[in-house]
C-alpha cells in the first residue's frame, strides 16, 4: 500500500461530484488500501477519494482506530437529532471549525465485496459519516462553519485550560 498526496482547499477536484463506483476491481481495493494507509498516516478518522484525487464515490472511516469501515456509493437514508461540534479535515490542515450536524445517522452503501450495508452512528462516527459523504458531493465543512475558523494549537490550549479548571472545581468539593 501507499501514502497519497492529500489535496487540500482550493484544488478544484474537492468540488466536484464523484461518479458511483459499477464494480469494485484490483485498483478499487488498492485505493482503499491507500486511503487507509494516507488517513492513518495523517491521523485523521475518515478520508474520501476526492482528497487523494479520485473522483469516485468511496470513503473510508474509522473512528476508534479499530472499527474501520469502506463506504462505496453511500446514501444517507436518516438523520435525526443536532450536535454543534468543532470539526476538522485533512484537507483543511491546521485548522478546525464549528459546525452543527445531526447526532444519529443511517447510511447505506456497499462494501469491498459489493453487498449492500447499512451503518448507524451516533456523536463522532455521524460526524464523519455526514463530513465524508459531503466530500463525495463535492462539499466541505468550511461551508458549513459557524463563525471563523480557529487554530488547532488554540483549541488544544483551550481544552487543557477547560480540563485545568475541571480538576479545580474538582479539588474544592
Amino acid at each position: 500500500m501507499a501514502i497519497r498526496q492529500i489535496r487540500t482547499q482550493g484544488d478544484p477536484v474537492l468540488n466536484k461530484v464523484c461518479k458511483e463506483v459499477k464494480e469494485v476491481t484490483e485498483r478499487t481495493k488498492e485505493l482503499i488500501g491507500d486511503m487507509f494507509d494516507t488517513m492513518y498516516e495523517a491521523n485523521g478518522v475518515g478520508l474520501a477519494a476526492p482528497q487523494v484525487g479520485i473522483l469516485k464515490r468511496i470513503a473510508v472511516i474509522d473512528v476508534t482506530g479499530e472499527d474501520p469501515v469502506v463506504l462505496i456509493n453511500p446514501k444517507i437514508i436518516e438523520t435525526d437529532g443536532e450536535q454543534t461540534g468543532y470539526e476538522g479535515c485533512l484537507s483543511v490542515p491546521g485548522v478546525s471549525g464549528k459546525v452543527t450536524r445531526p447526532n444519529h445517522v443511517k447510511v447505506v452503501y456497499l462494501d469491498e465485496e459489493f453487498n449492500e450495508q447499512e451503518i448507524e452512528g451516533t456523536e463522532l462516527l455521524a460526524r464523519a459519516l455526514c463530513h465524508e459523504i459531503e466530500h463525495l458531493d463535492g462539499h466541505m465543512y468550511t461551508e458549513r462553519v459557524i463563525g471563523d475558523l480557529v487554530d488547532n494549537s488554540e483549541l488544544v490550549e483551550k481544552s487543557e485550560a477547560s480540563e485545568e479548571d475541571d480538576a479545580d472545581a474538582d479539588e474544592e468539593e
